[in-house]
This record gives structure tokens, C-alpha cells and sequence, in this order.
């Protein structure tokens, strides 16, 4: 299987010409949708499948940010911007059987729309535990600020996508929600010491099992105080895969964010040579696609075998 390792976004409705020879001629693992890429359910299918039938694969990675609230890329499909994790969350606490009941039909409902348009990847749940000085770019899209909570509704989420045929992608590993900043606009530094972390922030990651998982742009200052989870060696060596023992395809949030120092291809080369499996680049500027593709390798025989693992579970 020869893919670049780097997952790209798209710019429009449909496949631009620079975009198709890009594609076919790169070949990226996978492709991450977003609201300025869905009109209708029709349109999206076209989209879908052009795609697929560009890279000759059936069950080519198509990956789209559903997780409800203020993320909901199907929004022209179905209005979800009421059920945020968070507001799951709520419900959990109050009411668990309501809450199982409630969730199982949302998840249902959005996996019936995502397999229709055949896409097989949502970037959920989100793991990061909430506090009160927690960045309102996290804030909502927590389920809880209680780590063993956290970690019941992410199981329920993981395995309900699972049981829809919809591979899963735990973020923000290993912990967003101590940070004070967004990190599409500025680094966070967590100074929590390790015991903490691993009691607290690490622990649902811990816990839920998922094919994939999105780092966090955060410094943790315990484990390295100059580079992020997505370009430390340390944390994602000893934290991400050791502590937190996660086995998957690592993938990074999106290389253009502000909270990495560095130039776009530079960012891109330094989460891959730290560790992470795959990089992420959502915006769809062709000239910035073009110039990562120089850059990024093939996949590695780990990423190659996962995904085989993940084709399967497809069926």
C-alpha cells in the first residue's frame, strides 16, 4: 500500500483539477471533510465517490469532525449543534440510562448519514477533561470534568461507531483540557506534574481502545518543556505509547496551527519524525498541499499494517 503519510482537506463542493492530479499522483491516506465541502447528501456522495474511485479503493480513509455542538460539519444535513458532548454530559450525570439511550440514537442516526455518503471515520470522542479555566475552544466539546465519567461515555461512543462500521478517533491525546489557550492561535504549557497527568488527564485515553487518535499541541512541561506532544519524542514515546499504551495510528492535529513554532513543512517533518503516523492539513490550499507532499514519506510498515487491520474491520 504506497500512500503518503498525511491526511489532506479539500477546498470545495467538488474536486478541483489540481486537486484530482494531486491526489492520484501523491496519493494521500486519507481525506478529513468539512462543512465548506457539504451542500447536500447527494452532492457529498458524488464527492465521496469521485474520491474513491481516484484512489481505485472502496474503503479509502474519509474522515469528517462530527462530533455535535459547535462542531458539526453535516449541519446542512441534519442540524446537530444542540448535542454536544457536553450536553451528553449533562445527561450522564443526571440520568445514565437516558443518557445511553439518548446517545445510541444520535450516534446511530449520524452513522446512517456517514455510511450513506460513505465516509468511515469520525474524529471522536474527545477525552480531554474539562476544568473551569479550560479554553472555550475545548470547553463544550468535553463530555465531563470527571476523568471516570469521561472515560464511560468515550467507551459507549467508541463501540456504538464500531457497531455502525465507523472507525474512531480519540483526541486530544493525551489531555487538552488543562489548556488556557486555543491552539490555532497559541501554545498552552501544562506544568502539572506526571503523577497528576497520569491519575487524571491520561487516564481516559488509558482506558478507551480506538483505531486512531489526534494529538494535543501542548507542552508538557514534565515530560519536555521545548516541544508539543505532536513534535516530542518523549511524550509521544513515553507517555502516548508506554503510559497511555495506545496501539493505533497517531495522527497529528492540524499542522497549521499556531501553537507549532515552526514553518508548515518543517511542522509536518518534525510530528513524523517524533512519532506520529500521519499528519493532518485541513485548509486545502493547493500550494501549501503540493509543498508538503515533498516533503511527507510514504507510510511505514506499522501504519501500512493498521491500516490493513482497519479494512477489515471495515469488511
Amino acid at each position: 500500500m504506497k500512500r503518503k503519510a498525511i491526511i489532506f482537506g479539500i477546498k470545495g463542493l467538488s474536486l478541483s483539477k489540481q486537486e484530482k492530479i494531486l491526489i492520484k499522483k501523491h496519493k494521500p491516506w486519507g481525506i478529513i471533510l468539512f462543512s465548506r465541502n457539504i451542500k447536500n447528501m447527494q452532492q457529498t456522495k458524488i464527492l465521496v465517490a469521485n474520491i474513491k474511485l481516484l484512489m481505485k479503493d472502496k474503503k479509502y480513509p474519509i474522515l469528517i469532525d462530527q462530533e455535535g455542538g459547535s462542531v458539526s460539519r453535516l449541519n446542512n444535513i441534519i442540524d446537530t449543534s444542540i448535542f454536544s458532548q457536553s450536553w451528553f454530559g449533562e445527561i450522564y450525570k443526571s440520568n445514565k440510562n437516558k443518557f445511553y439511550n439518548y446517545y445510541k440514537i444520535y450516534i446511530k442516526t449520524v452513522s446512517d448519514i456517514l455510511n450513506d455518503l460513505g465516509i468511515n471515520i469520525n474524529t471522536v470522542p474527545v477525552l480531554d477533561i474539562k476544568r473551569k479555566n479550560t479554553n472555550k475552544i475545548i470547553f463544550n466539546r468535553s463530555f465531563s470534568n470527571d476523568s471516570d465519567s469521561i472515560t464511560s461515555m468515550g467507551k459507549f461512543c467508541i463501540s456504538q461507531y464500531q457497531q455502525n462500521k465507523i472507525g474512531t478517533v480519540i483526541k486530544h491525546i493525551p489531555g487538552h483540557g488543562l489548556s488556557a489557550f486555543d491552539s490555532h492561535i497559541k501554545v498552552s504549557i501544562i506544568n502539572n506534574k506526571k503523577k497528576y497527568l497520569i491519575k487524571n488527564d491520561f487516564m481516559p485515553f488509558k482506558k478507551c481502545n480506538s483505531f486512531f487518535a489526534m494529538t494535543a499541541h501542548l507542552i508538557y512541561s514534565s515530560y519536555d518543556s521545548i516541544f508539543t506532544a505532536t513534535h516530542s519524542k518523549n511524550v509521544i514515546k513515553k507517555v502516548i505509547r508506554k503510559t497511555i499504551g495506545f496501539k493505533g495510528i497517531l495522527i497529528s492535529d492540524d499542522i497549521s496551527m499556531k501553537a507549532l513554532k515552526y514553518n508548515l513543512t518543517e511542522n509536518a517533518t518534525r510530528a513524523l519524525d517524533a512519532g506520529c503516523n500521519l499528519v493532518l492539513h485541513c485548509n486545502g490550499n493547493i500550494n501549501e498541499m503540493h509543498r508538503l507532499t515533498k516533503v511527507v514519506p510514504l507510510i511505514d510498515t506499522f501504519t501500512q499494517k493498521k491500516t490493513s487491520q482497519f479494512y477489515k474491520f471495515l469488511g
